[in-house]
């Protein structure tokens, strides 16, 4: 039987609601979803309603951890829901800088962060000016990498993956609009 692995888009954060009139890095760390992206999740929960998934994958950040509450929180086959952060998004902005899963527990007490190391987002090399320890492109295709072999190995038949533009542009080759639900064929 052919695995199923649908890869959902976070939807809007604040981060993209700012910089898309600014073009310039309003500094939100680890941006939650605007009110737009809140919709934009509404909007999409019945599209993945009728859709019998054995897990979803979540990225640790915010806003792909609350699209991933907004469409599988209430959803109808109630899938485990695993948070795991070798898909998260390329750390290039404020938006891409995580939080310890302390804070994350606290902040979401329906998931599990136990297994998360404590700083999980890239913070290898000198920071910019802006304190951000940019992600090089080659550690982020490596990732890709290691994450389609992660899904290959595992069990479940029907899978969806909760994350971020960027990553899956490096993992599929798609560049994916908000809350956009892509199948991915391994």
């Amino acid at each position: 039987m052919k695995k199923i692995i649908h890869c959902i888009r976070h939807g809007q954060s604040t981060f993209n609601a700012l910089f898309e009139v600014t073009q310039a890095d309003p500094l939100h760390f680890d941006a939650p979803l605007s009110a737009l992206g809140h919709e934009q999740v509404r909007t999409t929960a019945p599209a993945v309603a009728d859709t019998h998934y054995e897990l979803v994958v979540t990225s640790p950040l915010t806003r792909a951890l609350q699209t991933t509450l907004g469409l599988f929180g209430g959803h109808p086959q109630n899938p485990p829901i695993l948070v795991e952060a070798l898909h998260r998004e390329h750390l290039a902005n404020s938006c891409d800088v995580g939080r310890p899963p302390s804070v994350l527990a606290r902040d979401f007490p329906e998931l599990t962060f136990g297994h998360l190391d404590e700083v999980w987002w890239h913070n290898d090399g000198a920071p910019d000016e802006r304190g951000i320890h940019v992600e090089p492109i080659a550690v982020v295709e490596e990732r890709a990498h290691a994450f389609r072999a992660w899904l290959a190995a595992r069990p479940e038949r029907s899978i969806a993956v909760v994350g971020h533009g960027t990553f899956f542009f490096h993992l599929m080759g798609h560049r994916f609009a908000n809350c956009e639900i892509v199948a991915f064929d391994l």
